[in-house]
């Protein structure tokens, strides 16, 4: 079977990226994907902010924008799905063409702007989903509206409309898409906004875990801000890191001057930057997200090194294909073992020690 996804997988290159993935999610939607039934070995489970995963290799928000194939992605090996970015009202996103794989750097370029069915819509799936008894951890992050007036008001509105449907949540105020979203990760707006988030989640009856998603072109101060803002307001996690706006020379794909953010291979230096920044300044305390260029299971525990508790991967799946989490998982525990780990845990940020 493993041969029929690969064809599979280079079959849908050759469409427009959009359309590829719209035609994946509805092939996975169906019933179509691979299912991977290989029990995890125990050096992979890992506890980050009170819940148990039984990997650390989650799907990063931007694949299933509306819920749509949570099922189909745990089969697929993930230890976690993140959903979203969920907004509170629908909108179609950026004009098209809007996605651009870059082949010669096995990198993507993204301005989709949070183009989505709307929390109505993805809460009802969730609601269904999560009534038919779905056995994983689901996180739910969450944007807002372009043209809201109030932007922080629309992820209150979220987190209270969702909150019994995700076991996290992450604020995503660094996609690069929507003009003045990543103004939030400022200053008095960041404190502001985690403030009244916080505030929200103390008036509800389920109190979910709250992450924050940052991006990597943070200058040193602005890293340090955040560092210190999370830990005040008590912040669960960070995820570490969205899409970037800089183009490294290295690129050579027609495409690599396209406006939007940039994912992919060209991705993970930075972001494993970023990522060692974040530990060192909040001091090893709050877990991490590593994420941005993973495409192997090297790639993962490198992160896992720099001090991220679980790793994300998304733009990794298009140039690899389905087979890719199981890949990356078996190479993750052989890279525990190699160096003496009995598990993550003992290997989270060991590049600091």
């Amino acid at each position: 079977m493993a041969g029929f996804y690969d064809a599979a997988t280079a079959a849908i290159r050759r469409l427009d990226p959009e359309a590829a993935h719209l035609w994946t999610v509805r092939a996975l939607k169906y019933g179509w994907g691979p299912r991977f039934a290989d029990r995890d070995p125990p050096s992979l489970e890992v506890k980050a902010f009170g819940l148990s995963f039984p990997n650390p290799v989650g799907l990063a928000a931007g694949f299933d924008k509306n819920a749509e194939v949570p099922v189909a992605m745990k089969r697929l090996g993930f230890g976690f799905v993140e959903v979203g970015s969920v907004i509170p009202r629908p909108q179609p996103g950026n004009p098209k063409p809007r996605l651009f794989r870059l082949e010669d750097d096995l990198a993507v370029i993204n301005r989709m702007g949070f183009n989505s069915e709307g929390m109505g819509k993805i809460g009802a799936r969730l609601r269904k989903l999560r009534r038919k008894g779905f056995p994983g951890i689901i996180g739910i992050n969450l944007g807002a509206n372009k043209d809201s007036e109030d932007r922080g008001a629309d992820y209150l509105v979220g987190l209270k409309a969702l909150a019994e449907y995700g076991d996290y949540f992450v604020v995503n105020i660094s996609s690069p898409n929507t003009p003045g979203l990543r103004d939030l990760q400022q200053g008095e707006a960041i404190e502001d906004l985690l403030a009244r988030l916080r505030q929200e989640r103390q008036e509800l009856t389920t109190k979910p875990p709250l992450l924050l998603k940052i991006a990597p072109d943070l200058s040193e101060s602005q890293a340090e801000v955040i560092a210190r803002t999370v830990m005040d307001y008590g912040i669960d996690g960070v995820i570490v890191s969205n899409t970037t706006i800089a183009r490294p020379e290295t690129l050579r794909s027609p495409h690599r001057g396209e406006t939007g953010g940039l994912s992919g291979k060209p991705l993970f230096g930075p972001s494993t930057e970023m990522l060692r920044q974040i530990y060192k300044l909040t001091q090893g305390k709050v877990p991490l997200v590593g994420v941005g260029g993973i495409s192997s299971g090297e790639d993962a525990y490198a992160k896992i090194r720099a001090g991220a508790t679980l790793v994300h991967l998304c733009t990794g799946l298009v140039f690899a294909g389905p087979g890719l989490v199981r890949e990356i998982k078996h190479e993750l525990a052989a890279c525990l073992e190699r160096d003496g780990f009995a598990s993550i845990r003992d290997a989270i940020g060991v590049d600091h020690k």
